[in-house]
């Protein structure tokens, strides 16, 4: 190629960069953003591997071009198959309740502490604006919302006075505010409201997004305002580079309830709107399940993947069983664990205080780590590169009974030292357990040629 053409090249590449706003249209124009790049290195894989699958939308990275302090993440799979690290979120946020704000700001910090890879505020109360402008700037973690609970506070407007451009006006607040993703339940138009309606259900609609849209719905007799919008939506999320994560107000809530015809209706018309998506330039994520009995997890997350084209899936849980009030974040983290084994690429985490109350911070650091193990476990099974590696080093540790590398080595490592602490052994290099029994201690001693007296 002569100097001319090269130089040719370039201005072409330069310009294409120039009209690009979004991490799906610089993909696309071929242009590895520092983003991607972070992913690539986060995720020890090429870089041009990630751009195309960004490009073709089954890699999701939720970046707002006014988050400067985020770390950039992937959500999804490469085009091959390959799956990137399962992601987790935390939901925080004031109630009506309970508007203690200084109490969020200690769940965001045990949230980032502990590697969350992303934090929804999900404060539904009066004005929230400056509690989400501070996360934004704070937090090296995504930052997601659903605009649809900040409405009423935001437009100080009862629910059945508000128009759907009051809606879109919020949805560009969040936008301009740096939020990385937004939950838009888009896909629960009259022909989804009609099966729900004819079919039933034991728990019925138990989104609080979906709700309150439907609640709009039936006052207003007017369609769903995101699904009749959706093109402004888009338009509006472009413009910052803000995910769309498309909620699935037809969640089951039940387990009685899953794989329901509302369900897989909404995710049939999910699946249309992840298309327009990404034919406006905007990046998408698809929301799921809810509660589901475990043997229907692995052929939902199929089912997803197909009828959304392979986008990245987000789902809350699924809860596997109903009767576990004050331990749900058990019952979430074994759905967890399958759904993403089974494809799932985001798990959205639930704390004890689920169906309960708001959580407080314990709660959040019980929720956090029980989907952190679940997300973790499903690396293992689902061949994530490198996902082995800290257990092989834990398992080292254990063998070596080095206890500091053990507690470094934790996805809790301040809950770890404390049971240690708690009851502390008389001889050293072992735990209460075992004591002098213990097999590490006694193993290590033969293998070292020494003598091994266990002092009966």
């Amino acid at each position: 190629m002569n100097n001319s053409a090269i130089s040719t090249a370039n201005l072409s590449h330069q310009r294409a960069a120039q009209e690009c706003i979004t991490q799906i249209d610089f993909a696309r124009a071929g242009i590895i953003t520092p983003q991607m790049q972070a992913v690539a290195i986060a995720e020890n894989l090429c870089a041009d591997d990630i751009r195309e699958a960004v490009a073709c939308g089954r890699i999701a990275i939720p970046a707002n071009i006014h988050h400067a302090s985020l770390k950039a993440g992937g959500v999804g799979s490469l085009c091959s198959g390959i799956p990137l690290s399962t992601k987790v979120n935390v939901n925080l946020g004031i109630s009506g309740d309970m508007a203690d704000e200084a109490q969020e700001w200690k769940k965001v910090d045990i949230a980032l502490s502990l590697g969350a890879d992303a934090i929804m505020d999900l404060s539904n109360s009066g004005k929230t604006e400056n509690f989400r402008k501070r996360l934004v700037e704070r937090s090296s973690a995504m930052i997601g919302t659903v605009p649809m609970y900040d409405a009423i506070g935001y437009l100080e407007k009862a629910l059945i006075n508000i128009t759907a451009q009051d809606f879109l006006d919020v949805i560009r607040k969040h936008a301009e505010d740096g939020v990385d993703f937004v939950t838009v339940h888009a896909g629960m138009n009259r022909r989804v409201i009609d099966s729900f309606k004819e079919t039933g259900r034991l728990a019925n609609i138990v989104s609080r997004g979906g709700s309150l849209i439907f609640a709009w719905m039936e006052a207003t007799g007017s369609e769903n305002p995101f699904y009749e919008h959706y093109d402004e939506v888009l338009s509006i999320l472009h413009s910052c580079d803000v995910t769309i994560s498309i909620g699935d107000a037809m969640r089951p809530g039940s387990t009685y309830d899953a794989s329901d015809a509302a369900q897989i209706a909404e995710l049939i018309e999910i699946g249309k709107l992840t298309k327009r998506a990404w034919d406006a330039g905007v990046q998408v994520m698809v929301e799921g399940p809810g509660h589901m009995a475990l043997d229907e997890i692995e052929a939902n997350m199929k089912m997803e993947k197909r009828l959304c084209h392979n986008a990245p899936f987000y789902v809350l849980g699924p809860l596997v069983c109903d009767i576990a009030p004050g331990y749900d974040h058990i019952t979430a983290a074994i759905g967890g664990a399958v759904a993403a084994a089974s494809g799932a690429d985001f798990l959205c985490y639930v704390t004890p205080a689920e169906h309960l109350r708001l959580p407080d911070e314990n709660d959040v650091r019980e929720g956090l780590v029980a989907t952190k193990i679940a997300a973790h476990a499903a690396d293992i099974a689902k061949g994530v590169k490198d996902a082995r590696v800290r257990d092989n080093k834990m398992s080292d540790a254990r063998r070596r009974v080095a206890w500091d590398e053990m507690f470094e080595l934790s996805l809790d490592p301040v809950r770890a030292k404390e049971y240690f602490a708690s009851a502390p052994p008389t001889n050293e290099g072992t735990c209460t357990m075992c004591g002098k029994m213990c097999a590490m201690r006694t193993v290590n001693q033969l293998m070292e040629n020494n003598v091994v007296d266990l002092g009966l």
